[in-house]
């Protein structure tokens, strides 16, 4: 185990099995909150923000509501589910809170447009069960996730499987290699940039950062994000992703081979790099563990961090 503390003082336990214990989660894939955007309740009910080709308006209160996440672009997708637009209270919050309204996810919160149904209920069910966990065993976004397939009914679960499933993901992650990037702090499952023209080196990292933390912030699907990853990391992932020879397996023998995925395969093409990671780490830490996982636990047995790191890469610069 690994204890590591984040700017916010949080702790975040590293937990790999026993019989992965060759492997430790990378602490900086799962970044915290700083001081810089910390802010505890109440929000502020008043003022209304806006947001760029939005007409509607929405306080801090409105925007932080679980039970009714702000609806920026309504006519991106279609009417929404009650379980998607307003959850159930007390525990079942609405799926467009983490996941936005469309499905576009964010770097913290998987897309789940364009998942396939089955995979979608599926992995709920693994959430529920305790065979998919997070790597960090008490990183915020993982645990409110994990409170709500505890919680929410069959029914609702294949409701917004099939309303996600008719979605189709957008491209807003960029991928840049890059030797030396602006310093960054922690946003809340993603960094932000610091003020000034201060660099530091990525070194073997993705630092994956909002390009607009205001936006960002207030939930809006059409916020883009910048992932920084070491220099040749989109060349090795492609050779890794395409062409690997035993005993590893390439990613296109069964997500296909542009990556977006295959009958209930999911889709890897243009996610988010540090969430793809994120998944690659739970498989080889044994915290993803479900019977369906054995294929990709296989896979990435035979991968370092910079293999990973390279693999994803790949995957976040492809069109979904």
């Amino acid at each position: 185990m690994t204890l590591r503390t984040s700017a916010a003082a949080a702790i975040l336990l590293v937990t790999p099995l026993s019989a992965h214990a060759q492997f430790t989660a990378p602490a900086w894939a799962f970044p915290a909150i700083s001081p810089e955007i910390a802010q505890a309740p109440p929000y502020d009910s008043v003022k209304f923000r806006r947001v760029p080709l939005s007409a509607r308006t929405f306080t801090q209160a409105q925007v932080k509501d679980f039970f009714a996440p702000p609806d920026w672009h309504p006519a991106s997708h279609p009417a929404m589910p009650e379980v998607v637009a307003r959850g159930r209270k007390p525990t079942v919050f609405a799926c467009g809170y983490c996941h936005l309204p469309d499905g576009q996810g964010r770097a913290e919160n998987a897309v789940l447009a364009g998942l396939p149904v089955d995979y979608f209920i599926r992995q709920v069910a693994d959430i529920k069960a305790g065979t998919r966990r997070e790597a960090v065993s008490n990183w915020g976004p993982s645990v409110r996730m994990h409170d709500v397939a505890l919680a929410v009914s069959d029914s609702d679960v294949a409701e917004a499987a099939r309303y996600f499933a008719a979605i189709r993901a957008k491209p807003r992650y960029r991928v840049v290699e890059k030797a030396r990037i602006p310093v960054t702090y922690e946003a809340g499952g993603l960094y932000s940039v610091r003020p000034g023209t201060a660099t530091e080196l990525l070194g073997a990292r993705i630092i994956e950062i909002t390009d607009d933390l205001a936006r960002h912030e207030l939930r809006d699907a059409r916020t883009t994000f910048t992932a920084y990853v070491p220099p040749g990391s989109i060349g090795r992932g492609r050779r890794l992703a395409t062409t690997a020879t035993p005993p590893l397996t390439s990613c296109t023998t069964c997500h296909g081979p542009a990556l977006r995925g295959l009958g209930d395969i999911p889709p890897l093409a243009g996610r988010s790099p540090s969430y793809l990671l994120r998944q690659l780490v739970a498989f080889r830490t044994g915290a993803r563990a479900a019977v369906m996982s054995a294929p990709m636990q296989a896979v990435v047995a035979g991968l370092s961090l910079d293999d990973m790191i390279a693999v994803v890469a790949y995957a976040g610069s492809l069109k979904p």
